[in-house]
């Protein structure tokens, strides 16, 4: 899938744990981890609102588009 989520590095830069975030956004930790591995075929714009307000960031910092076969960078 061209769109690249990069949560992990967010989530480094804010010394944040994947569980800390799934409760402070008010979703499980297994679908944030659908999310952040990149499983997900959808995200809901209030999920991502949360997302952001709670690692205070903009969308492209979370989700970014790479041409289909474009090595991973």
């Amino acid at each position: 899938m061209p769109i690249t989520v990069d949560i992990d590095v967010m989530l480094a830069r804010r010394k944040m744990s994947v569980g800390e975030l799934a409760d402070r956004v008010g979703i499980t930790p297994a679908n944030l981890a659908v999310l952040k591995n990149g499983r997900a075929k959808a995200v809901r714009f209030t999920t991502l609102a949360a997302l952001c307000e709670v690692l205070d960031c903009q969308p492209g910092d979370l989700l970014r588009w790479e041409a289909e076969g474009a090595p991973a960078g």
